[in-house]
């Protein structure tokens, strides 16, 4: 009989902390949605940005120029900067678009089958001449 009641009381030891878990998140759990309605009451609308400074203008040479084909059945986008290509999107008409990237700028291009799959650095360009 002994032995049974230690059994017991070792049972009780082991959910003692689970107990105590469950009995904070239910003490917690209405002020987590007030809180929310509290932050919610407060929010204020984004002002719009200032106006770029004076003289600043957009340069149109990097700004991407994209070209439209068809070529056969498919849909081909090609897209440049400076007159560069540096990427191709190819779209058949049955099936998922598919890239063409040239990630190097030597001319080589690598097929990818979603524009962002992988972890790439940015790359972009500083200075060429």
């Amino acid at each position: 009989m002994r032995l049974r009641s230690s059994q017991h009381l070792l049972q009780l030891t082991q959910l003692a902390p689970l107990a105590l878990l469950l009995s904070a998140f239910a003490v917690a759990l209405p002020v987590v949605p007030s809180a929310f309605a509290q932050d919610r009451l407060k929010a204020q609308p984004i002002p719009e940005p200032p106006p770029p400074p004076p003289g600043f203008e957009l340069d149109p040479a990097l700004e991407p120029q994209v070209t439209i084909l068809k070529r056969g059945e498919d849909s081909v986008e090609e897209y440049r900067i400076s007159g560069k290509l540096y990427m191709v999107k190819v779209t058949p008409p049955h099936g998922r678009p598919y890239y063409l990237i040239d990630e190097r700028g030597d001319g080589k291009f690598a097929r990818q089958e979603s524009h962002d799959l992988g972890l790439r650095p940015p790359m972009w360009v500083i200075h060429s001449w």
